[in-house]
């Protein structure tokens, strides 16, 4: 038996020799800079820890509640705690399994067969009885690799929960601080609705009194009603819109909808320029969804190998030990009642080997949609970094432009008041540069509202935010 078991190990040893399994190269071509990058180097914001990237501290404080306290941060952990038990599990496949039995058995024997005379005849009874105690030990040999490749799979796919948390912890950072900027400027929208209704109300109270004089007729007063009216309207849509905000930062934090504390003002906020962006293939240990489909491509190479290997012959050894007697007085007797036997046995797949092979081929396949996968989500990096870029430098023109706009306006309005009150210009040309002050300051507020999102995006999209 022996000598069986050491010459079928030498053979599936000589097999290995001539049979390999291909493992696809992990490759991803990026290119040597970013569309719209100003500045080529190594430097990269993403290095740089969130609690540092962002300089509000209420801000910051609501960050740190939505990461301690979100539900989809916490399955997320529980995922890594799965993986993380599976690829523990996986550890012991080359760990023979050693199982310990005890068997007692009566068997009533048929008086006219062999066996029941030979028992009545020698213990002068018509049953037989058999007590077994001891262990039973089975390995498996990895012949092929098929325990290797399962450490492997159940080992990228712990990473890669990992990495999924990563990945989500950056998308909390960016919606959470674009949420909180989103605020921000309906605050500042708020404040300008309310100034302007107070400064439509001092038009209005003078229209109101010309009329009484008949120096304007009902049209004009009407007129400035309504766009008083604009103004009035826009307040209670912008007090909606900061409760629905703030129930949404809420939800993300994990938390039933409350009020946000805060003490920045969005106009107060400076916008970071000139940020690092680093070099394209920085992305592929940077960002953790590149990072995790790379390791689905890796977890499939191994599923590839596992399903390859049960193409193959198996080896594997058994060895029974222990007590055995067929009188319950002499069951551990020793040594009479020892017994023990060794065993090596091959079992090769026949009638469904086009099953495994259909299996095979599956994973294959599999494999190169991983590989496909992987591709993509770089390209998708990369277009969402040059994306942030060129949004970042357009809005800077745009702030530029609404800046100049709203400072025109603003001295139309004084003008216009101003010659109003000497009748030298109408209530039209007055309500006209009122609300065009107003669209103007609104769209301001929103632009740069859009700047301070497009430095996040930038981040994210470079892989900060989950240190």
């Amino acid at each position: 038996m022996k000598r069986y078991i050491k010459t079928s190990v030498v053979l599936l040893a000589v097999m290995a020799g001539f049979t390999t399994f291909a493992q696809q190269k992990i490759t991803a071509e990026v290119p040597g800079t970013y569309r719209n990058a100003t500045v080529t180097d190594t430097t990269n914001i993403a290095d740089i820890k969130w609690k540092s990237f962002f300089e509000e501290t209420d801000l910051v404080k609501l960050i740190d509640a939505a990461l301690a306290k979100n539900n989809d941060l916490q399955i997320a952990d529980k995922n890594i705690a799965i993986a993380n038990k599976q690829f523990s599990q996986s550890k012991w496949g080359n760990v023979p399994q050693l199982n310990a039995f005890a068997n007692a058995t009566s068997t009533r024997l048929s008086d006219n067969s062999l066996n029941g005379k030979n028992i009545s005849q020698s213990l002068g009874q018509h049953h037989a009885d058999d007590f077994s105690a001891g262990l039973n030990l089975s390995w498996e040999a990895d012949i092929w690799g098929k325990i290797r490749n399962t450490k492997k799979a159940a080992q990228a796919a712990y990473l890669q929960t990992a990495e999924a948390k990563k990945a989500l912890q950056t998308l909390i950072v960016e919606n959470v601080s674009k949420g909180f900027y989103d605020l921000l400027m309906l605050d500042a929208q708020l404040a300008i609705a309310k100034k302007t209704l107070e400064l439509n109300d001092s038009t209005l109270f003078a229209v109101n009194l010309q009329y009484e004089a008949g120096q304007v007729t009902l049209l004009a007063k009407e007129q400035t009603e309504a766009q008083r009216l604009i103004a009035a309207q826009l307040i209670p849509e912008l007090e909606k819109n900061i409760q629905l905000q703030e129930n949404g930062l809420s939800v993300l934090s994990g938390t039933f909808p409350d009020a946000k504390e805060r003490a920045s003002k969005l106009e107060s906020l400076i916008v970071k320029e000139n940020l690092a962006v680093g070099i394209p293939s920085q992305l592929l240990s940077k960002r953790p969804d590149v990072k995790s489909a790379e390791l689905a491509l890796k977890a499939a190479n191994a599923r590839v190998g596992i399903t390859k290997a049960t193409l193959y012959p198996s080896l594997t050894i058994t060895a029974v030990g222990g007590v055995n007697a067929f009188e319950s007085s002499n069951w551990f007797t020793m040594p009479a009642s020892l017994f023990g036997s060794v065993a090596g046995g091959l079992t090769a797949p026949l009638l469904n080997g086009k099953k495994l092979r259909t299996q095979y081929e599956i994973a294959k396949l599999e494999r190169d949609q991983a590989a496909i996968q992987f591709r993509q989500t770089v390209l998708t990096a990369v277009a969402e970094v040059s994306n942030a870029l060129v949004k970042i430098e357009k809005q800077k023109e745009q702030y530029t432009l609404a800046s100049e706009r709203v400072e025109t306006l603003k001295k139309a309005v004084s003008n216009a008041t101003l010659l109003f009150r000497s009748s030298m210009a109408t209530y039209f040309e007055v309500n006209n540069a009122q609300g065009n002050l107003l669209q103007a300051e609104l769209e301001l507020a929103t632009v740069q509202k859009e700047r301070l999102s497009s430095n996040v995006e930038l981040y994210r999209a470079l892989g900060g935010g989950w240190e």
